[in-house]
């Protein structure tokens, strides 16, 4: 079952939370962010990207379940 929820995108957005990043992911996020501006046209600024990626990951955990991305990454990180 694919769940069809889509990212809320470019809108107002009511809801803030505050994420803390290493110095690497953050750089990671910013070479995404023009990597999809200069290889594929696309315009879109980190916090959509963010978004996008979490909608991704919960879309994988709600037709997966147990054997989604984000069970498998958490279960890692614990072992």
């Amino acid at each position: 079952m694919v769940d069809e929820r889509k990212s809320s995108g470019r809108i107002r957005h009511d809801t803030k939370i505050t994420v803390y990043v290493t110095e690497e992911e953050l750089l990671g996020l910013e070479q995404t962010r023009l990597a999809l501006r200069a290889e594929h046209g696309l315009t879109a600024d980190r916090g959509r990207i963010v978004r996008e990626a979490i909608d991704v990951l919960l879309a994988d955990f709600v037709d997966h379940g147990p054997d989604s991305v984000l069970v498998q990454r958490l279960r890692a990180a614990t072992e």
